[in-house]
């Protein structure tokens, strides 16, 4: 009779349940702050290196699963690191008069940009009023009218001049819409052409040669009248520069002034100077004619104009108190890099540099730019621009596509902006495998990675953090604060989803959705603190919610639908365990595994991996018992053996190895013939030397078939075999531990095969290896009858 008392597990065993007598509170109200972050230290001192190293390429990726506070502590730490440091500049576009379609980039100390827009604006303003007003003074008047009249009595008199030589060589002079003509004189009096064409050839002659004199004459008193003309415009022209040049010298030396330390600013202002005074008119006060149908949504010419001396401030860091800190939320190409907007007008689409609008990599110049990998890479511009921006220093602002036009345009190319800024990306450990094997740029621009775990050690240093954590939320979120006792059962919880007693959780995303319902629950009961009762309800309550599956499952077992035997002994049967997840939620449930030994030379057949439901880890599992069968029960024959193996209703696909060890005792017990017990179940991967391997969702598995074997009835016979390994993982329900500590249920822990296979039969190892020997070496000799060979 095999002693079972050696491999089961005392009831203390089953999980490790926080004392809360190592809690020096009342309520976690009485608690100091929590500072940084729990069990992250390898991401701590990775993070904590790389913000500060300032050298290219030092950019971090932050790696992770989802809910281990890496983007809290992102924001914590380098807002208190970005808030020591120096605030960046400003950036603005400003309109390039000799090349319009290139803007150029000013940046100003931090705060100056706005105000240089403001200054901008009443600069133009008051040139445009004072201009105006000076253009159109009394006493510009008599000054341009005094050049006029000049004009008029300089022309006069060369006119009359030329009408009197005209008069003096027989002509006189008469305008018509082609110009001034001459008109021959006879005895004083104009004659027409009927009348000349009358007159003898020798007199024509003479009027003719004279005609020519006189038309050679008026050319040049065309001449010296035009130039009299434009010196007379040159004159007001000059008259209104000075006029004008009165006005603006003291308002651009006024602006000039606030601005003298920065030499682009006033290389600007200079140029803005003379774009005035080249473009008086505008400044003028002067109404233009406009169409005769009115469109106020249209911008008039004299408006898109003045646009021109604007200030288009794309980054703006007067409220700063440090450098800037991002957090993009939507990483888009547009949304980091920026854009260059356009209006509709008129069927058409206009732009110009007070359309150029920046972007996240903009705003975090100087600082930090934080974003989410995943979403990231779902726009390829915005991956590959900011790899390309990283690589040169510096930031371009054009629009998407804009390289891979078939037919080159003129199109607004803003001077590139230097970037320093320090790029943390947060993502997953699987895209930073992609990314570091498959893209060489990736690996060159973050050679910082900070690695977040999922669990971090249970020790008494780590679970009073955990109550610190609890006091932080409850204080932040306005929650009811824990009692000890709650916070030893949030502790034990963590425990459960880490899968380790001797390891806590560090998804923080589901330890706070327990926190958060906790507290509502003890709300709901009118308590002002949270009990551990509440806790415990939370816990239940959220389980409740998503376990449909399970409970419709566990029905059909209970009707019989689903066959599953927790009594008697069967040959060639066996309870195995599966775990089954729904999303949130994943529980155990009992498999029949059956296997049939029959004779033929096919080896150990996979029923699942015919039918194609069978995972590549799960058929690796069965080519193990073929390794096992033929180290143990071949070394010096051949094993003829044709066998079967089946998940019973399983018609899903089935992957993992942790049920190789029952399929083995399953095949030993069908070739040797001795039955199974059904009131046992049992879990684990086996190797070909017949070591008993963990599995992962023990405590699932435990669950699940305690539930099926109460609702049958607990004998105190039944119970769960599992890898000796997997004890620290052990954190059962309590109703499994009372179970087991009343003898109602039994949970084995066991290191080989040989043990599984005396804890399933109830017979010594050595007699089931001796039986499945004796009918092998029968199966050879019914095989060599009909020509059987040895399965390969």
């Amino acid at each position: 009779m095999i002693k079972q008392d050696k491999y089961r597990l005392a009831a203390e065993q089953l999980a490790e349940l926080c004392d809360e007598g190592l809690f020096q509170f009342s309520t976690t109200r009485e608690l100091p702050p929590l500072e940084g972050i729990i069990g992250q230290e390898r991401a701590v001192k990775a993070m904590t290196f790389g913000l500060n190293v300032r050298n290219k390429g030092y950019n971090i990726y932050m790696s992770g699963a989802a809910g281990t506070g890496k983007t809290s502590y992102a924001r914590t730490l380098i807002s208190s690191l970005a808030a020591k440091e120096q605030v960046p500049d400003d950036w603005c576009y400003v309109y390039d008069f000799n090349k319009p379609e290139e803007p150029k980039a000013l940046n100003l100390p931090a705060g100056i940009g706005s105000r240089f827009v403001k200054d901008m604006e009443r600069f133009i303003e008051d040139c445009r009023n004072n201009i105006s007003k000076s253009l159109q003074s009394e006493d510009f008047e008599k000054q341009r009218s005094a050049i006029v009249e000049h004009y008029q009595i300089e022309s006069g008199h060369i006119l009359k001049t030329l009408e009197q030589y005209s008069m003096n060589h027989g002509f006189t002079l008469r305008k018509t819409g082609k110009g001034v003509v001459t008109v021959p004189l006879i005895d004083g009096q104009p004659i027409d052409l009927p009348k000349f064409e009358q007159l003898d050839p020798e007199e024509k002659k003479k009027i003719e040669e004279k005609s020519r004199m006189v038309k050679q004459e008026i050319e040049d008193t065309m001449r010296r009248i035009q130039q009299l003309e434009a010196e007379a415009q040159d004159q007001v022209s000059r008259l209104e520069k000075d006029i004008a040049l009165s006005v603006l010298k003291p308002s651009i030396e006024n602006i000039k002034s606030g601005y003298k330390d920065f030499t682009k600013v006033l290389s600007h202002l200079e140029e803005v100077r003379e774009d005035i005074i080249q473009n008086l008119d505008k400044f003028s006060g002067k109404e233009e004619k406009g169409s005769p149908v009115s469109l106020p949504f249209l911008k008039s010419d004299t408006e898109s104009f003045f646009s021109r001396y604007k200030i288009n401030l794309i980054v703006d860091n007067m409220e700063l108190k440090g450098a800037p800190v991002v957090f993009e939320a939507n990483p888009t190409y547009y949304n980091v890099f920026g854009k260059i907007e356009g209006k509709a007008q008129l069927g058409a689409v206009t732009t110009d540099f007070t359309m150029i609008k920046g972007g996240a990599i903009h705003r975090a110049n100087g600082g930090y730019l934080v974003i989410q990998a995943a979403d990231l890479l779902k726009d390829y511009w915005a991956w590959d621009a900011l790899k390309r921006t990283m690589e040169n220093g510096e930031a371009r602002i054009e629009n998407i596509g804009e390289d891979y036009r078939t037919v080159p345009i003129t199109m607004m190319k803003p001077e590139p902006i230097p970037i320093k800024t320090k790029i943390i990306m947060i993502g997953s450990p699987y895209i930073y495998q992609l990314l570091y094997s498959h893209d060489e740029g990736f690996r060159k621009l973050f050679k910082i990675r900070a690695d977040f775990d999922i669990v971090m050690a249970r020790n008494s240093a780590n679970i009073k953090k955990y109550a610190t954590f609890i006091c932080n939320l409850c204080s932040k979120e306005g929650l009811a604060h824990f009692s000890p006792e709650a916070v030893a059962r949030v502790v034990d919880y963590s425990s459960r989803i880490a899968g380790d007693k001797k390891k806590l959780s560090t998804r923080f995303n589901e330890i706070v959705e327990v926190l958060y319902e906790s507290s509502a629950w003890s709300q709901i009961a009118g308590s002002s603190t949270v009990e551990g009762n509440h806790v415990e309800k939370a816990i239940k309550e959220k389980i409740f919610r998503s376990n449909q599956p399970e409970e419709r499952l566990q029905e059909m077992m209970e009707r019989g639908d689903i066959l599953v035997d927790t009594e008697g002994e069967v040959i060639g049967q066996i309870n195995g365990l599966s775990v089954y997840g729904t999303g949130d939620y994943s529980f155990g449930r009992p498999s029949r595994i059956t296997a049939q030994v029959y004779l033929g030379k096919e080896g150990v057949i996979n029923i699942e991996r015919e039918a194609k439901l069978s995972g590549s880890i799960h058929d690796k599992g069965v080519l193990i018992l073929s390794g096992f069968l033929g180290g143990k029960y071949a070394k010096d024959k051949p094993l003829t053996l044709s066998a079967s193996l089946a998940f019973e209703q399983s018609y899903g696909g089935i992957d993992g190895d942790s049920a190789s060890c029952a399929e083995l005792v399953a095949l030993l017990s069908s070739i040797s013939g001795i039955p199974i017990k059904q009131n046992l179940a049992i879990t684990g991967s086996v190797n070909q030397k017949g070591q008993i391997q963990p599995i992962g969702g023990v405590n699932q598995k435990i669950e699940g078939f305690f539930k099926i074997c109460k609702t049958n009835g607990l004998d105190g016979s039944h119970g769960v075999v599992i890898p000796i390994q997997n004890i620290d993982n052990l954190m059962l329900d309590s109703e499994v531990i009372d179970s087991v500590r009343q003898g109602k249920f039994n949970v084995y822990a066991i290191e080989t095969v040989d043990e599984a296979i005396e804890l399933m039969t109830g017979f010594p190892a050595d007699e089931i290896h001796n039986r499945v020997e004796a009918r092998l070496k029968k199966i050879s000799e019914e095989a060599r009858k009909y020509n059987l060979k040895g399965v390969s």
